[in-house]
């Protein structure tokens, strides 16, 4: 279902293991990955400390864009899908300065309840 969601721009879960070598360079210390998702090829990680949002660019994805976002800069966030029936949901973060909120999609086999869970951890102290 992964290959699936990825086709549909549905974010799918990333194993931590795997991106723990490409972040190790830019995480500061003290500071741990908790959870990853991708959207085709970008992705969004949460951290100890912040979102960081990656956006691979160009054909073979070779030029990357990291974008930190500090929890402390996120006003608000929500989690939207249309019922029982519905199988895809959708996470809002509006950040500080941008009138347009982050949109990732989740398909049915991911569990936005858990990235909600996380964003509520660090923003609700």
């Amino acid at each position: 279902m992964g290959l699936f969601n990825a086709l549909m721009g549905q974010a799918s879960e990333v194993s931590i293991d795997k991106i723990n070598e490409e972040f190790k360079s830019i995480l500061i210390p003290g500071e741990t990955i908790e959870k990853a998702y991708k959207v085709i090829r970008d992705r969004f990680v949460f951290t100890t400390k912040r979102l960081i949002l990656v956006d691979k660019q160009g054909l073979t994805g070779s030029k990357v864009d990291y974008q930190s976002i500090p929890y402390t800069s996120i006003l608000r966030f929500s989690k939207e899908s249309a019922g029982l029936m519905d199988l895809d949901a959708i996470l809002k973060i509006w950040i500080k300065g941008e009138p347009v909120p982050i949109r990732k999609e989740f398909g049915k086999d991911n569990n936005i309840n858990e990235v909600y869970l996380i964003l509520s951890q660090h923003i609700l102290k």
